[in-house]
């Protein structure tokens, strides 16, 4: 500690030489370590991240929410025609069947072939073959028709052929290419072909065809007419 106290009397000495018209006092007060103060708490700073959070919540992601579902529109059927003649159209190879004990009230059309075996009350439409064990109320048109102890209460055309089986009533118009009758029709019978009038048959209607077969035991209760024979009557007495 002597060494100490020596060396700053001779540099007290020392700067007093230099320095001109006084003493300079070496006696320098202590400086405060700033590390021994207390470091005043930042009051302000929680508010500060208080709002930070406020103006983070603010411009928050908004809340998705899932897109409603909407049910496309149902289209109606490119088969379905409206009073159009479908057996002008290509067949499916399907067969609809109405069973037995079925009951249908309105028209059915199909691009497909139908076995009614129950009841129809109704128009019926089909490109295919209409077959007929049960009953149809209306008014039919198909490719083909065929009637097996069947009811029928309607006009029936088709394309090609008609078929009304033993048993089978027809009370309407009947329209085709060619047809077998052996059941009972009550209507006239237009076909563009030949039309067989089997020994079962009972016909009170007018006969148009190409040319007529009538069987032994058949009953017709109207005219027939081969209007539609390559051959001139007319010419011939004339």
């Amino acid at each position: 500690m002597s060494f100490f106290k020596e060396f700053k009397e001779d540099l007290s000495l020392a700067v007093n030489e230099l320095a001109p018209g006084g003493e300079v006092d070496l006696n320098l007060e202590p400086v405060a370590d700033d590390f021994d103060q207390e470091v005043a708490p930042l009051s302000g700073v929680e508010s500060e991240l208080e709002k930070l959070d406020g103006i983070l919540q603010s411009y928050a992601e908004p809340e998705r929410k899932a897109p409603a579902f909407v049910v496309p529109e149902l289209k109606k059927p490119s088969f379905i025609s409206n009073g159009e003649n479908l057996a002008s159209k290509e067949s499916v190879n399907e067969t609809s069947i109405i069973t037995t004990g079925m009951i249908l009230t309105g028209n059915l059309e199909t691009t497909s072939s139908v076995e009614v075996r129950g009841v129809i009350n109704g128009n019926v439409q089909c490109a295919g073959k209409l077959i007929v064990t049960g009953s149809i109320n209306g008014n039919s048109s198909s490719n083909e028709f065929f009637a097996d102890e069947a009811k029928i209460e309607g006009e029936i055309v088709a394309a090609g052929t008609v078929k009304v089986g033993a048993g089978s009533v027809v009370i309407g118009n009947i329209s085709a290419t060619s047809a077998v009758i052996a059941g009972a029709v009550k209507g006239d019978i237009d076909v563009k072909g030949p039309v067989v009038v089997d020994t079962s048959a009972v016909v009170m209607g007018n006969i148009k065809s190409r040319s007529v077969q009538i069987n032994n035991g058949a009953v017709i209760e109207g005219f027939c007419s081969q209007c539609y024979s390559d051959i001139d009557v007319q010419g011939i007495f004339g």
